[in-house]
């Protein structure tokens, strides 16, 4: 899991508004306290689309804590809308079962969270908090329902139409749908309610759905694509007696940042990538040879297989590019650039009806 550094401003900042209302310390640390149990609360509703999506094989990269709330990158999403369904509304129902789970302990405290009835006394503090974290997790439950793609309840929405229509076309949808909610709270933040925090909200949303329509679209295109046919076949390699001041020419003269590594016969033997290009000449100089800074063991990708499928393999390595391989001879390299490029090619032809 990782903190965003923002999220650390967004402490600092409570705190301040706090100290500054009550004029002490114990109001700024109550204020920082409940931010710390929110976001706490809001872990558990990533780890519920985490524990979801492990159900399905699908691996969570890890967890970010921002200002906005948290996010759960996971490997992939699934493309069955029953999964997508199920990982998507696993984050809400964690808010859900909170949310009973208190309602029961403010009841046997004889607490009406809705009537806005607390204990006097020594447990009045205990009582306004359990009363406001009952609210926060019916908030979160009930805004992260709200259809707004790429928030829990627009990918239900994308879910539920793709068991009626293919997965591209319900993700155009729910992009759309997102977009709209990203332009009410834009100007719900700016205009009607001067709230900063629906304006990020709404910057948010745009970009995910953007982002989510331009991935899926892509996927769309190279769907069936054999990988020889999106990789570069036009690049350097470096033999291994090569010293890495070769390996500079290289890397100043042109784009390519990981050279692959062949022997005299064309066999691919490693990989030299810029960072330990560039942690070998601070430590040994250029007259190192390739062959004591190469990397032997990595990913390649064969090119008659789905070039989706490697494309997997790419953005989960540290590489720039992946080798493309055939009975150990080197055919070509596979590159996000390279891929973006072919996509924007095929898209421009297939508006021209010139696939």
């Amino acid at each position: 899991m990782y903190v965003h550094v923002t999220f650390l401003l967004l402490l600092a900042w409570v705190a301040l508004m706090d100290y500054r209302a009550t004029g002490s310390i114990a109001g700024a640390s109550s204020g920082v306290i409940l931010i710390l149990t929110v976001f706490a609360i809001v872990v558990l509703h990533e780890l519920g689309h985490a524990l979801a999506a492990r159900r399905y094989g699908i691996p969570t990269r890890d967890i970010t804590l921002l200002p906005i709330g948290g996010v759960a990158r996971l490997e992939r999403m699934p493309r069955e809308p029953v999964q997508e369904l199920a990982i998507a509304i696993a984050g809400p129902a964690v808010n859900v079962v909170l949310a009973v789970a208190i309602w029961l302990i403010l009841t046997v405290m004889g607490i009406d969270p809705l009537g806005g009835e607390f204990v006097t006394g020594d447990a009045l503090f205990a009582s306004v908090f359990m009363v406001r974290l009952f609210w926060v997790n019916v908030i979160l439950a009930l805004f992260n329902m709200i259809p707004a793609f790429p928030m829990d309840g627009g990918r239900v929405l994308r879910a539920l139409i793709a068991m009626r229509k293919p997965h591209g076309e319900a993700t155009e949808i729910a992009a759309r749908i997102g977009k709209f909610f990203a332009i009410v709270f834009g100007v719900a933040g700016l205009f009607a309610l001067d709230n900063p925090f629906l304006v990020f909200i709404a910057v948010f949303i745009w970009l995910g759905a953007s982002g989510e329509a331009s991935a899926e679209r892509q996927a769309v295109t190279l769907a069936g694509v054999p990988t020889s046919h999106v990789m570069i076949t036009s690049f350097r390699t470096l033999l291994p007696h090569d010293t890495l001041s070769a390996g500079m020419d290289y890397l100043l003269s042109g784009f390519q940042q990981d050279f692959p590594v062949v022997s005299e016969s064309g066999e691919l033997v490693g990989v030299l990538t810029r960072a330990s290009l560039v942690e070998a000449l601070r430590r040994s100089g250029p007259d190192t040879h390739v062959s004591s800074v190469m990397r032997q063991s990595f990913e390649t990708a064969s090119p008659a297989e789905p070039v989706d499928t490697a494309l997997s393999r790419l953005r989960a390595s540290d590489l720039r590019a992946l080798p493309v391989v055939e009975n150990h001879r080197l055919l070509g390299l596979l590159t996000m650039d390279n891929v973006g490029e072919w996509v924007m090619l095929q898209t421009a032809m297939a508006r021209t009806g010139r696939q």
